[in-house]
């Protein structure tokens, strides 16, 4: 809790008080008015949305949500780093479908850390053709979007750790899936994302 510490002292805005909204970057932002890409991950889940900056109230141009992966086929967490990537490829296919092309990435008020879920969200809308200023460093490495490090600790723990194996990957397991199959799966639900874009653009 903020206590005032003087005649002149100034409350922080509730939401800076909450750590949710840093107002010296959002003014920066409406002022600039440049579309946000904001990208905001949770213990399970991501979330993603394109957001037009407005003095009173911000609208949202595109959105997607971790939890839709599962109508395109993923069949694994929606809350690790190849969820990300797809939730991100599919927040920048609508966003283009609607005629954006550009965004500013837009963190929120605690900064993620290179080769976290948050540029895999961004890795995932720039390959959909959104372009976003960014640096290359930020990025896991290629291979980990699709999730051979889930791969290789499956194969790892498979043979070695058969109790850990299934409660680790009891998610996947109950699906059909092995975890040593995961690139598979993501490769498949990337597919079906794409496809699913290019008919809605034929119709």
């Amino acid at each position: 809790m903020t206590r005032a510490k003087g005649p002149r002292h100034r409350v922080p805005f509730r939401r800076r008080r909450e750590k949710k909204t840093d107002y010296y970057s959002r003014k920066r932002t409406v002022l600039s008015r440049r579309n946000r890409l904001v990208i905001r991950p949770s213990t399970r889940h991501v979330t993603a949305q394109v957001v037009e900056a407005h003095p009173k109230s911000d609208i949202t141009l595109a959105s997607s949500h971790s939890s839709e992966l599962s109508s395109f086929g993923w069949k694994g967490g929606t809350g690790n780093l190849p969820a990300a990537y797809l939730t991100g490829l599919i927040l920048g296919l609508r966003a283009r479908s609607k005629g954006v092309e550009s965004a500013v990435l837009d963190v929120g008020v605690k900064k993620p850390v290179a080769g976290s879920r948050t540029y895999a969200t961004l890795k995932g809308a720039l390959d959909a053709g959104l372009i976003v200023p960014h640096r290359e460093d930020v990025f896991a490495k290629e291979d980990r979007f699709g999730g051979k490090h889930i791969a290789s600790y499956g194969a790892l723990l498979v043979d070695s750790e058969e109790a850990t194996y299934q409660r680790r990957f009891s998610r996947l397991l109950s699906q059909g899936v092995s975890p040593e199959k995961i690139t598979d799966l993501f490769e498949s639900t990337r597919s079906s994302i794409l496809e699913s874009f290019e008919d809605d653009s034929k119709t």
